[in-house]
């Protein structure tokens, strides 16, 4: 599988804003379901926003009017602007792809390593 690759984490404080790309490189993103994941340390991996390759989204109700998911098709990219950060947004944000809607389960074949965003209060 061609690898994802996340960017654009770091450390900011509470009410401040960040923006995550995540880039699938090698062949163009044909049609994908693609997603956020966020896995906080010592915790469970939960889905935070999903886009499906018609442009429709969802988002978890804990990031709804907060967070922003989108793509660029044309950079092979996707984006999750990010807003009004708390501290218990401080997670690992992994972007993940699929052939098939997986919504927020975590069976999506293709997976990136990671990028940390901690935020304080």
């Amino acid at each position: 599988q061609v690898p994802l690759v996340e960017s654009g984490g770091g450390s900011v404080q509470a009410g401040g804003s960040l923006n995550l790309s995540c880039t699938k490189s090698g062949c163009t993103l044909r049609p994908s379901f693609m997603a956020w994941f966020l896995q906080p340390q010592g915790g469970e991996r939960e889905g935070v926003a999903t886009i499906d390759p018609d442009g429709a989204t969802t988002y978890a109700d804990s990031v709804k009017g907060r967070f922003i998911i989108s793509k660029d098709n044309t950079k092979n990219s996707i984006y999750l602007h990010m807003t009004s950060l708390k501290p218990e947004d401080t997670a690992a944000y992994y972007c993940a792809a699929s052939q098939y809607r997986r919504g927020f389960q975590s069976t999506y074949a293709t997976w990136g390593q990671g990028t940390q965003v901690t935020v304080s209060s």
